[in-house]
């Protein structure tokens, strides 16, 4: 008897320190993904699309989105508005850093995910799969949902000139 509780405590004793010996990172769980949305395409023919979403880390430590995989577009990649020498260019992002307990929103006009080579036009109500790779959380497979065309492109559509 006394010999199976000592194989008991020492198999509890081995099992906890397992578990305190894990490293403190972080699960995919512990990278959430909200509002994921695609703009529809404006013209058959077109070879790039946009995709936003807020990306919330609720790990314990900072985590970084290293990459975008998906199969609509040749290439995904994180890129960023930016006015440069009164030019407003979309740059590309080599990685998202996204602090512990924080939040990153991926917006018109600033971050975004810029999908290149499409390999067919993004339509709306349909729905786009992505994969999204973090360096502590690994993968995460988002659907985004495609609504309108940008804003600025149905506008000339409502019969606006844009001017």
């Amino acid at each position: 008897m006394r010999k199976i509780v000592l194989e008991v405590l020492t198999a509890t004793a081995l099992t906890l320190g397992a578990i305190i010996a894990l490293p403190s990172g972080v699960l995919a769980s512990d990278v959430m993904v909200t509002q994921a949305f695609a703009r529809a395409s404006a013209v058959p023919t077109a070879r790039a699309g946009t995709v936003y979403m807020t990306l919330m880390n609720h790990g314990m430590e900072m985590d970084r989105l290293l990459s975008i995989i998906t199969e609509a577009a040749a290439t995904a990649e994180l890129h960023e508005t930016k006015e440069v020498d009164g030019v407003v260019k979309m740059l590309p992002v080599d990685a998202l850093d996204i602090a512990k307990g924080g939040s990153v929103e991926l917006k018109p006009g600033g971050l975004h995910i810029m999908l290149m080579g499409l390999n067919a036009p993004l339509k709306k109500g349909g729905t786009l799969k992505l994969q999204l790779i973090f360096e502590r959380a690994g993968p995460v497979d988002v659907v985004a949902q495609i609504g309108e065309v940008a804003a600025e492109s149905h506008a000339h559509a409502e019969g606006s000139t844009g001017n």
